[in-house]
């Protein structure tokens, strides 16, 4: 730990030995149900048997066999496998390793194609911390301070935030799209704009869903002015709302699909995906990299479309996050601090606060670093680090669900002696 940079700071003081699906086990062989699925990312729990088979035979055959010199069945059959679950008439994927390039590609295509400069993206969306995907993202301070100037050509919207505004869905809802109206009047004409990039459902900001009224209303506009409509599912999609994109939830179509975290179950891969007649607009040479595509990562993200489907992980994951839900809003009744419960399927946030403008980070941590003490990790993120966000994977089971929640409880009440 000597080596590692002071600027990287752990959630947890756990040292993981191994990991199997739901649960990590430290260097003393103690166990801890992990519900942070390393923010999202290890979908099919830690480990699981198809994706490590999968991943080991293909280590046996090519490791690096990179994509702008030579193709591979790996990741041949995983555009093939994507593009079935892609919207109507999105049927072309480009791979890259991180969300944040997978953000900066999206960006790139969207200049190209509509050779327009200008971005809207909407306030406490995160889209990543390389230069292009830090200024886009407005969910916290952290990945921009001492960074600027930021890329030019970005615009902020809002975005419904019920909670923080202290609105109702209908109120919030006209409020933002008058005052998109309004951007598209003073900030960035259509002429301008290029693209609109939407997490449907907000992660680092506060796990805030967006609502079928808004979403569709941003869609129509994109095609009244021919703007481009990305939806970043890096962290909402693949299965964890309970459906397997969160833009299913509102009923839209967008023009790019970004995808990330859960792909591969652990293993660094990205992609975006758009119509053939899209993707052609670009420049030649615009898309490629060293490492996208990786061979042992797309075997693996091929392995876990196969355990999705096969163990109908996002029916799982529905069903699952309805469990949690209700076992967290007794919890919510109970103690005023938790404030509010958002988000969809397994994709949770508490928010502990005294109201809205007056978040309880302090309480947040207290909570978090007692659940690590009775073996539950869970992570924190807003702006104030007020919100505990509840990320199993989409294996966990109804009996996990119940035992992380029995813990929690014993952590409430610890802590509610402690205030």
């Amino acid at each position: 730990m000597s080596h590692l940079s002071p600027l990287l700071k752990q959630s947890s003081k756990v040292h993981v030995k191994k990991g199997e699906g739901a649960w990590l086990y430290d260097s003393n062989d103690r166990a801890y149900l992990d519900f942070t699925s390393g923010i999202g990312v290890t979908s099919t729990g830690h480990c699981h048997p198809r994706v490590v088979k999968a991943a080991q035979e293909q280590v046996g055959k090519v490791i690096h066999a990179q994509y702008t010199t030579v193709t591979h069945e790996p990741m041949l059959k995983l555009t093939d496998r994507l593009v079935e679950k892609m919207p109507k008439g999105i049927d072309s994927v480009a791979f890259a390793n991180s969300g944040s390039e997978a953000v900066e590609m999206a960006l790139r295509l969207a200049r190209h194609a509509t050779g327009r400069a200008n971005i809207l993206t909407f306030h406490g969306g995160f889209h990543g911390r390389t230069m292009a995907a830090a200024s886009m993202t407005t969910s916290g301070t952290k990945v921009r301070t001492g960074f600027h100037p930021m890329m030019a050509g970005v615009v902020v919207a809002p975005f419904p935030h019920l909670y923080r505004y202290g609105w109702d869905e209908q109120t919030a809802t006209d409020f933002c799209l008058r005052e998109l109206d309004e951007i598209l009047k003073t900030h960035s004409a259509p002429s301008d704009t290029a693209a609109m990039i939407i997490e449907p459902v907000q992660g680092e900001y506060g796990y805030y869903p967006a609502n079928k009224a808004f979403m569709q209303g941003l869609a129509q506009r994109c095609k009244e002015h021919n703007i481009l409509l990305i939806a970043d599912e890096i962290q909402a999609g693949y299965g964890r709302t309970g459906k397997f994109w969160s833009m299913e939830h509102f009923g839209v179509q967008p023009d790019i699909v970004i995808t990330a975290k859960g792909l591969a179950s652990g293993f660094p891969l990205s992609g975006i995906a758009a119509s053939q007649t899209l993707m052609s607009k670009g420049l030649p040479g615009s898309q490629g990299g060293t490492y996208g595509a990786n061979a042992v990562a797309c075997a693996a993200a091929l392995a876990t479309m196969d355990v999705v489907e096969e163990e109908d992980l996002v029916a799982n994951a529905a069903k699952r996050g309805e469990q949690l839900y209700e076992r967290l809003d007794a919890f919510k009744k109970e103690y005023a601090w938790i404030d509010d419960l958002r988000g969809k399927g397994l994709m949770l946030g508490m928010e502990i606060a005294n109201g809205p403008d007056r978040p309880r980070g302090d309480i947040a941590q207290k909570l978090t670093e007692a659940a690590e003490h009775r073996g539950l990790l869970l992570l924190r993120c807003g702006t104030a680090g007020q919100i505990v966000r509840w990320l199993p994977p989409l294996v966990v089971s109804a009996e996990e669900i119940d035992d992380a929640a029995d813990r929690f409880n014993k952590v409430l009440e610890t802590v509610a002696e402690e205030l």
